[in-house]
């Protein structure tokens, strides 16, 4: 292994002279207590020798110059296996859930405990593989516990691997680090595989084929799903100032979305927001199956009190991990709150090494780093074959709800759906709190035919007018504040009526009625309909003599108000009713009087 002597620090910031080579992106152990850090500049002295600036990923006390680090040889990697679903860990990858006898993480790089699994060879002496492809079947704990034989995970062979198979290990119990597996390559090297391997984070896991995107990643949330819809293998930002709900609308998209797994990062959050979510999910009950919510789930902990370029790590960590399960052929949604604190870490450990600041003291390749991360997300054909996706949904925690600031505007370059939080809407107690009219999707147009599939060839331009409503509301209220609401003609009175409707009675859910709190596509299709049919039978009656007045105290408008809480998932034939009930009313209201 190379070593270097330590001669400076600063923070997560050292310089070493090294006696050997090293390679940018290279993982080294630093000091007595082996602190994991990362190479990240390398300077030839005059002298010949080599001067290389590392960050440490652990917090540098006790350091001093004259202290040695040695480079591992390979870049930061965390190991991929089996015994990741259902843990906790921090932005390294090291389990935070290791037992009663750990309180505290301790320095260092340390091995995973070792775990056992059910093991179900999947191929035989003579198979030919190549990288990516499985060898075995892992059934999990709580497959064991629950017998449920879907709750099983593949073993991969590493993507840089390939070979015919000369040995493989019988069906049994063996430990994720046992040798279960051996590969030949043609030149005679061999290789031995277990069911877990490792990955550096930085580098993407290659694939076979990137595709164009496909169905939607259902949220659950109407205005997601019918305005502002999210394709699987795709990007979202979701920014936002304080107070306004990145956080809870987050952990609801988690909950409720059609992945297969849920990759949650909190990353530089504040230790009492992570420490609510790693006391929530584990006690929360998966709508799909009715077991725990974190079977499918990972959560990877790393927040603004922990040493700051782990921080930084996180997040490669965090998406590496979802491609691991992407290349089994599941769709994966990773939640990351939030990229902003991510970006602080950047600029902390850049003014560290003395770079010159871009705009808002961010270092001038942040732009590039945010590009490197969401350009991860896709739909694909793996190596075996199989079909996966990564959808990455970031949120972004912009200063005094500025969304002019540098993090917002360079991610809006990289993400096709653009989730806006708006604050006065937040502070209304509306939930979600998300602004139709600064908000956009580019995956929608593309996304209507799914919807036209599911039973509303409507879709579309339903989903047109409702956003052509509400901009209209925005211009008619501030007419409206200049000359009365009722000086204006019926027509826009009409308006204004339906963008409430569209308001109250869609884009706002209540996450404490059962019957509310999700939504499936075919309740959406419902509520879309009624809402599009009345302004169609409203702007009809009064053009046939209805004054707006009569419309306005209709009975029926405070069903079609609360009918998200009112019907649910199995009542979903008293939509027709509510509809029959909305043309009688509609037809039946005396004209008004010349």
């Amino acid at each position: 292994m190379s070593t270097a002597t330590i001669h400076w620090i600063s923070g997560p910031v050292l310089r070493a002279i090294a006696s050997d080579s090293f390679h940018i992106h290279e993982a080294v152990q630093v000091g007595n207590k082996g602190l994991l850090g990362e190479v990240v500049r390398l300077k030839a002295l005059a002298d010949g020798r080599q001067e290389i600036t590392v960050q440490l990923f652990e917090d540098t006390t006790g350091l001093r110059p004259g202290d040695l680090l040695q480079g591992q040889g390979a870049a930061l990697s965390v190991r991929l296996g089996p015994g990741l679903l259902g843990q906790i860990f921090d932005g390294l990858l090291r389990p935070l859930s290791g037992g009663e006898e750990r309180n505290f993480l301790a320095p260092g790089i340390y091995p995973f405990p070792d775990q056992h699994f059910p093991f179900y060879p999947l191929v035989a002496k003579g198979a030919v593989l190549k990288g990516g492809e499985p060898f075995a079947a892992v059934r999990l704990a709580a497959a064991e516990s629950t017998g449920n034989d879907n709750l099983t995970q593949l073993c991969l062979v590493p993507p840089h691997l390939q070979g015919t198979v000369i040995a493989i290990a019988e069906a049994g119990r063996y430990s994720d680090r046992e040798s279960v597996c051996t590969l030949e390559e043609s030149n005679g090297q061999t290789h031995t595989l277990a069911m877990s391997h490792n990955w550096p984070v930085r580098t993407p896991r290659p694939v076979a084929e990137r595709l164009t995107i496909g169905p939607p990643l259902l949220t659950g949330q109407r205005i997601l799903d019918c305005l502002f819809p999210v394709a699987r293998g795709g990007k979202a930002t979701v920014p936002g100032g304080f107070g306004t709900g990145k956080t809870v609308l987050l952990e609801t998209i988690a909950k409720w979305c059609n992945a297969d797994v849920i990759i949650y990062l909190g990353c530089g959050e504040r230790g009492n927001e992570m420490a609510g979510v790693l006391d929530e999910f584990p006690h929360l009950e998966d709508p799909r199956t009715g077991r725990p919510l974190m079977e499918r789930m990972v959560v990877i902990a790393n927040t603004s009190n922990m040493p700051v370029a782990a921080r930084e790590a996180s997040i490669y960590t965090g998406v590496t991990v979802a491609e691991y399960f992407r290349d089994q052929g599941l769709h994966v949604a990773l939640m990351a709150d939030s990229t902003s604190r991510w970006a602080e870490a950047l600029r902390e450990v850049s003014g560290r090494l003395g770079e010159l600041p871009g705009e808002g003291g961010y270092p001038a390749y942040l732009s590039t780093r945010l590009a490197d991360f969401y350009e991860r997300a896709a739909r694909v054909q793996t190596l075996s074959g199989k079909g996966g996706s990564v959808t990455l949904i970031g949120a972004v925690s912009p200063p005094s709800s500025d969304f002019s600031e540098p993090v917002t505007t360079h991610t809006k370059r990289y993400v096709r759906n653009f989730w806006a939080l708006d604050r006065k809407r937040a502070h209304a107690r509306f939930y979600p709190a998300i602004d139709p009219l600064t908000s956009y999707s580019e995956d929608a147009t593309l996304l209507a035919s799914w919807w036209h599939a599911r039973g509303n060839p409507n879709w579309a331009e339903q989903r047109r007018r409702f956003l052509t409503i509400l901009e209209e509301q925005s211009r008619l209220e501030r007419m409206a504040m200049i000359l009365g609401k009722d000086a204006l003609p019926p027509q826009q009175q009409l308006v204004l009526l339906a963008a409430t409707l569209i308001n109250e009675g869609f884009l706002r859910q209540s996450a404490f009625a059962a019957k509310d709190r999700f939504a499936s596509p075919q309740k959406q299709n419902r509520m879309m309909t009624i809402l599009d049919r009345f302004v169609d039978l409203a702007q009809q009656a009064i053009a046939d003599g209805m004054s707006i007045e009569q419309i306005r105290n209709l009975p029926l408008l405070r069903r079609i108000q609360r009918m998200g809480e009112e019907i649910g998932e199995e009542e979903l034939e008293l939509f027709t009713q509510l509809e029959e009930a909305m043309e009688k009313a509609l037809h039946q209201a005396q004209p008004r009087l010349p």
